[in-house]
């Protein structure tokens, strides 16, 4: 017999990443000059994604997903950016 716990766990599953070929299919629409209403249509993805992914792709110039280390070594380097920015204009 399962537990109701066990049921909400296997139904809220972690959602999938997609593959190198969707997240190209974005960016290739995106060079064609289709705008993300219209890639999301076409391909069945939410806008929000699609907007994410190629947002992602014009900061680091890639749609590969990164490790936890990458990000946080990302973030810390746009905060201390950001410190020694607000730092200088005082």
């Amino acid at each position: 017999m399962q537990t109701a716990s066990t049921n909400i766990c296997e139904r809220m599953g972690r959602s999938q990443e997609f593959s190198k070929f969707k997240r190209g299919t974005m960016i290739g629409c995106h060079l064609c000059n289709k705008s993300i209403c219209e890639i999301s249509l076409l391909i069945n993805i939410p806008r929000l994604t699609v907007s994410g992914i190629i947002t992602k792709w014009k900061q680091l110039g890639t749609t590969a997903t990164q490790s936890q280390r990458e990000r946080g070594q990302r973030m810390l380097k746009h905060n201390v950016a950001e410190i020694t920015n607000c730092l200088q204009s005082q």
